[in-house]
């Protein structure tokens, strides 16, 4: 049997509880009021982002009257999310409720205005783009975020690997990271991904405007129709990050990609163009 990461639990035992709230003609308050707590907590429960405690589940059932075997599967998904999984040997991990659904979707969708995409980025790329946005960091923590960007691509050497398609901004291929022979190794890193199948890239061109998108990066991540489970859009900041759920707002996002792949460059043209780019990043 497949083992499912804990954090996908989470979210499809929140979207299950969110379901029952909904049937019973509740509200969020209404639910914090009989448990003796904030909305806030119950709405962190139903969103997966706060994991659901045993006792949780247990009142909440008793609250929903949910039959036995409701409550005997919410027990189950409760226990799967409180299980152990590789990066939560590291001390400090600010991406821990993404990183779960990221090993787990079936799509992943990457704009970015003004990096290669983690997935896609060499070692020495990433010590750059962390030694940069956090100078300050502890060296054991900075070791720690560059392991575990390397070993978050394992996901792209599966068999069954996730579909992942990428929008560059042209800035992105412009903007120095490092030394040229940096650059030059971490574009190699990205035509080796395109041409082996590991990613659809496609670069928007300077001379297209402005990108379909007031977020300089975002990813969508989607789990296949056959999943209890939402698509969700993460929104990385330097202070806060964002998981979007919303239909509203999925569907803005959705639009937004759709904008991108029309205003960006084919698959085939955007290989050449990164090709031709490392050639000059060679030539310095």
């Amino acid at each position: 049997m497949t083992r499912i990461d804990p954090t996908v639990h989470q979210r499809e035992l929140g979207e299950r509880l969110r379901k029952l709230r909904s049937e019973r003609g509740m509200t969020v308050e209404d639910v914090a009021q009989s448990l003796l707590c904030s909305a806030a907590k119950i709405s962190g429960l139903e969103t997966g982002l706060r994991r659901q405690s045993l006792r949780d589940i247990r009142d909440l059932c008793s609250i929903y009257n949910a039959d036995d075997s409701t409550s005997v599967e919410l027990m189950d998904l409760a226990r799967g999310a409180r299980e152990q999984t590789w990066w939560t040997q590291y001390e400090d991990l600010n991406l821990d409720p993404y990183l779960g659904q990221e090993q787990e979707a079936t799509a992943i969708t990457s704009f970015t205005t003004y990096y290669i995409p983690a997935l896609l980025q060499t070692e020495d790329y990433t010590r750059v783009i962390i030694g940069t946005i956090a100078p300050k960091m502890d060296p054991g923590i900075f070791e720690q975020r560059v392991e575990v960007r390397m070993r978050r691509q394992a996901i792209l050497e599966r068999d069954i690997r996730p579909r992942f398609s990428v929008f560059l901004d042209e800035a992105v291929l412009h903007r120095q990271v490092g030394n040229a022979a940096l650059m030059a190794a971490q574009l190699a890193k990205v035509l080796e991904a395109a041409h082996d199948g590991k990613a659809t890239i496609q670069v928007i061109r300077f001379d297209v405007g402005i990108p379909a998108t007031v977020d300089s990066n975002f990813v969508l991540l989607e789990f296949g129709e056959d999943r209890d489970i939402s698509p969700i859009v993460f929104v990385e900041g330097l202070t806060v990050n964002q998981y979007l759920e919303r239909e509203v707002d999925l569907n803005r996002y959705r639009e937004a990609v759709g904008y991108l792949r029309d205003s960006a460059i084919s698959p085939d043209a955007s290989i050449q163009y990164v090709a031709d780019k490392r050639l000059r990043y060679l030539s310095r």
